[in-house]
């Protein structure tokens, strides 16, 4: 795994963007298995990298997963999360015939929420200081 602060280049820009995504089974089912997590984390690491995103971790239990990527700024995080949880279900309700039980009205195996964190970098109150005490044009 690279240094979480490598900066990666676009066309124009530079950037180091990680996000913190956390996705929850239809009313919290506990549905998962080691097994169906280790298969997870192929398809979202597949379903990642068509969109030029790192997964950086990746981790879950019964009912949740959660997910560290490093993507860059063309990609619109609700997109990308939108991708993820329609290509697992899919992918994992054809692979594991057994789960379709846990697949609600709609056959959906997520809830239609999820949550989305920025990490790294420096705090705010430290970005706040600084562009406070930047100095105005001479």
């Amino acid at each position: 795994m690279a240094n979480l602060n490598t900066i990666r280049t676009g066309r124009h820009c530079l950037f180091v963007l990680h996000a913190h995504l956390v996705f929850v089974t239809k009313y919290r089912h506990r549905v998962f298995t080691p097994d169906h997590l280790d298969r997870m984390e192929a398809i979202m690491r597949s379903v990642c990298e068509d969109f030029e995103v790192e997964l950086v971790e990746f981790n879950g239990e019964a009912n949740h997963v959660h997910l560290l990527v490093n993507f860059p700024p063309k990609v619109a995080l609700s997109k990308l999360v939108n991708s993820l949880k329609g290509v697992s279900s899919r992918r994992m309700r054809q692979e594991f015939p057994e789960l379709v039980q846990h697949y609600w009205r709609g056959q959906r195996l997520w809830s239609g929420s999820y949550f989305a964190g920025s990490v790294g970098g420096a705090p705010i109150s430290v970005l706040q200081q600084y562009i406070e005490q930047h100095g105005g044009p001479v």
